[in-house]
């Protein structure tokens, strides 16, 4: 592979001739090729293919993981799981920024310490002391609804886009953000944010006239902190990176080890328990004095032993949300690259000039759905919202009845084939949950098996990570491409 343009950032066109980055022929700017930096907290996990799916039957008879085929692209996630620390610093930053004009805000973002209550078990030192005591910092945060896990991770997105582009010394720390004064990655990009800028971008005629804030293409700002996707969560926690050779899968995994035990082979560790789980009725960490898993609640995040990619906990502990919306006939519907089932569709709100709308009063960029009416015109999608395709929409109900369909019909479609409360718990809301908890049976530790949860509720054993997508090659940069 080949580019015209040098690492020094100067080059020529291989298809008209002109220079790049010259003041006298138009000054088209291009910045030097460049491998993605890993964000603070990820673990590079190379993608592949995969067999995605069940290792075993569910105890209750249920099969909504058939078995399938996939590929993943390369991608990042966190080594751990997101901690309470990790959390406090966010509710810290929400407090000091939105804290004194828009108290709703910090409210929203609040941690549901109440989870931990039991109706017939004393639990009340958890609800008081789980998320704040210092002795629980390095713990998974609980009580976290998926809704509040997406804003977790595009509040993390800012904060790390505002740090490389200190780094970079084109702004320079402000305590005193504000509201709307606030950094945002998208209102940066679009020139509405508004802080202590250090050093703007100059053109490159270096006269100090022409000046511009840093712009995405120059790669110095990441993509976006986001959910991991049900396929990425679960290639990842299978780590069949370790299991290859000469491009064949040797040995398919039951948990994200090797082997089909619950117990180190390690002549170190021999007969320890490799995760935190519920061994059996009423035994959640063994006899005093000699504690198998060694945790009754959730353990601290970088425990046990970490998998072939080098993350812990993607078995027991907690189990964490993920991107995708709940069905049961997924893998039999979901794309086999990069499958997901949940896409709506949006685009950055415009002006009626085209410009871009100006940020709300919480300095972020306003987003509206994609009008069916122009994706009606396209090939690869027909409307904005997805989440019911093939599976919910009013087109995969039994018999539809196109001509006497009324518009209620079509946007309710989802409960004429999962009547929620009646027949079933599926909903729109319905999101995946994944991996095992410190509550659950040795089953449920299957980097296979899917669970739901609706996505405004939270649990005292769901947690989770972000993850963030790979830009340009596939490989780490550490290994010679094949091609």
């Amino acid at each position: 592979m080949s580019t015209s343009c040098s690492k020094s950032g100067k080059g020529v066109s291989r298809t008209t001739g002109w220079a790049y980055n010259d003041p006298k022929n138009g000054d088209f700017e291009v910045a030097p090729a460049k491998q993605q930096i890993t964000g603070p907290g990820l673990v590079f996990i190379e993608g592949g293919t995969f067999t995605m799916g069940a290792t075993q039957e569910t105890p209750f008879y249920e099969w909504d993981n058939q078995p399938h085929q996939v590929t993943v692209n390369s991608f990042y996630m966190d080594e751990t799981e997101v901690s309470n620390l990790d959390y406090l610093e966010y509710i810290h930053w929400l407090k000091r920024v939105y804290g004194e004009d828009y108290p709703a805000v910090v409210q929203k973002a609040l941690p549901d310490t109440n989870v931990w209550r039991n109706k017939l078990a004393y639990n009340e030192p958890m609800v008081e002391n789980y998320f704040r005591h210092p002795a629980y910092h390095n713990y998974p945060v609980v009580g976290v609804s998926w809704l509040q896990a997406n804003d977790y991770a595009s509040w993390r997105t800012d904060r790390v886009n505002e740090q490389l582009l200190i780094n970079a010394g084109y702004l320079t720390y402000d305590t005193a953000q504000k509201d709307d004064n606030s950094f945002n990655t998208e209102a940066y990009l679009a020139g509405q944010y508004v802080g202590k800028v250090k050093e703007s971008k100059k053109n490159s005629k270096g006269d100090g006239k022409v000046v511009r804030n840093v712009r995405f293409e120059e790669g110095i700002m990441l993509p976006r902190y986001r959910l991991p996707t049900e396929a990425e969560w679960e290639y990842a926690a299978l780590g069949l990176i370790g299991n290859t050779l000469n491009n064949r899968v040797v040995e398919r995994k039951t948990y994200p080890w090797n082997g089909t035990g619950l117990r180190s082979d390690n002549k170190k560790y021999y007969g320890s328990f490799m995760a935190n789980f519920k061994i059996g009725e009423g035994n959640y960490m063994g006899v005093a004095g000699s504690l198998n898993d060694g945790a009754s609640i959730p353990a601290p995040v970088r425990s046990y032993w970490p998998n072939d990619y080098g993350l812990y906990n993607m078995a027991g502990n907690v189990s964490e949300w993920v991107l995708d919306v709940y069905r049961p006939l997924s893998p039999e519907e979901v794309s086999d690259f990069d499958p997901f089932r949940g896409n709506v569709f949006k685009s950055i709100k415009r002006n009626a000039d085209g410009a871009i709308a100006q940020k709300d009063s919480l300095g972020r960029i306003p987003y509206v759905p994609i009008n069916n009416t122009n994706a009606a015109l396209r090939n690869n999608y027909r409307s904005a919202n997805n989440i019911n395709y093939k599976d919910g929409d009013f087109q995969s109900t039994i018999a539809p009845d196109w001509n006497n369909a009324s518009k209620k019909d079509l946007q309710n479609s989802t409960n004429k084939m999962y009547q929620y409360g009646v027949t079933t718990l599926i909903s729109d809301k319905s999101r995946v949950i994944k991996g095992g908890s410190w509550k659950d049976p040795p089953y449920y530790l299957s980097p296979g098996v899917r669970r739901y949860m609706n996505e405004d509720e939270a649990s005292a054993t769901v947690g989770f990570r972000c993850a963030m997508s790979r830009v340009g090659s596939p490989s780490s940069g550490k290994q010679k491409s094949k091609r």
